[in-house]
């Protein structure tokens, strides 16, 4: 395993948040346009999305700042395309309750900022 990647921590740790990201980005696209939404047209609906999006952009970013850093390129490359593959079937798991709605996009927002703040505290 170690002529793949020597560093097997870092690769689950980014696949991990490779995950969380990819979770968030399918929840969030399941609220766009907001004309289909009369629920989230709301003060609260709205300030979730615009708070997932902003959490979602600083997950992505430190995830792939910390799979560059810390694993191959090629690693990189095969994790982020597992994750991919098989996170909406992650997804198809869920409560249809967490899918949509206000409380689905609590549930996002807490999983994206417990992420934000250890991929930082990792950073």
């Amino acid at each position: 395993m170690a002529n793949i990647e020597p560093n097997i921590t870092a690769a689950l740790i980014f696949a991990l948040f490779a995950c969380v990201a990819s979770l968030a980005a399918i929840a969030l696209t399941g609220v766009f346009p907001l004309s289909t939404r009369p629920d989230l047209k709301k003060p609260l609906g709205f300030a979730l999305i615009v708070a997932n999006c902003v959490l979602l952009s600083a997950v992505l970013y430190l995830t792939v700042g910390f799979g560059l850093t810390q694993l191959r390129w090629t690693s990189v490359v095969i994790i982020a395309g597992f994750v991919l593959l098989f996170t909406p079937g992650l997804f198809n798991v869920w409560p249809s309750r967490w899918r949509d709605g206000t409380l689905g996009l609590t549930v996002v927002a807490a999983g994206l900022g417990g992420s934000t703040w250890a991929l930082a505290g990792i950073a």
